[in-house]
């Protein structure tokens, strides 16, 4: 075991207060949110469960991890959140100008589509 590994292998949380890990050292059953989310899961309320430490550009860094046995299944949006959403994308695309919806965002910098800006 490197030193850069032992100074972050606390698995009692004695020194750092949480079941710390080296890179990639964490037992299984640990995951992050990224790694849940990737699996349909959600952390669900439960508290940090252990970290995972690293030496990075900028210092030391730190991921979090939540145990998977108690991560709950992620929510789905219910179909008037989904008419909401399609909305509000659809208003970023219509010029205020013209009226006309374009294929792309309009830059908030401009507030109009780019022909609208042009004139």
């Amino acid at each position: 075991m490197s030193r850069i590994r032992a100074a972050f292998h606390d698995p009692d949380g004695a020194r750092y207060g949480l079941p710390t890990f080296w890179w990639r050292g964490a037992p299984d059953g640990y995951a992050t949110t990224r790694q849940l989310r990737a699996r349909g899961l959600r952390p669900g309320g439960q508290p940090v469960a252990a970290q995972v430490m690293w030496a990075g550009i900028g210092g030391t860094r730190v991921a979090y991890l939540y145990r998977i046995d108690l991560a709950r299944p992620k929510r789905t949006a219910t179909p008037a959140q989904r008419r909401a959403i399609r909305a509000a994308l659809r208003a970023r695309r219509t010029c205020i100008t013209c009226g006309t919806t374009c294929s792309y965002y309009i830059p908030r910098s401009l507030g109009e589509c780019l022909t609208c800006a042009d004139l």
